[in-house]
């Protein structure tokens, strides 16, 4: 299984501020499983739902 990135935020919202949170649920409210994880290297949180390999990579 791979991952596809809907949406990606930077880490340093204004404090109490949540967006990607915000735009992961609203994603969940119309059906998708999408989940919040941190992105390290980039410093930014990203929102991503599951998906199927893609075979198309060599």
């Amino acid at each position: 299984m791979s991952a596809k990135v809907l949406e990606r935020f930077p880490a340093g919202a204004p404090r109490g501020s949540w967006p990607a949170e915000e735009f992961a649920a609203a994603r969940r409210a119309e059906g998708e499983a999408a989940t919040v994880v941190m992105d390290l290297q980039s410093d930014a949180f990203l929102v991503v739902v599951e998906g199927p390999e893609d075979d198309s990579r060599a």
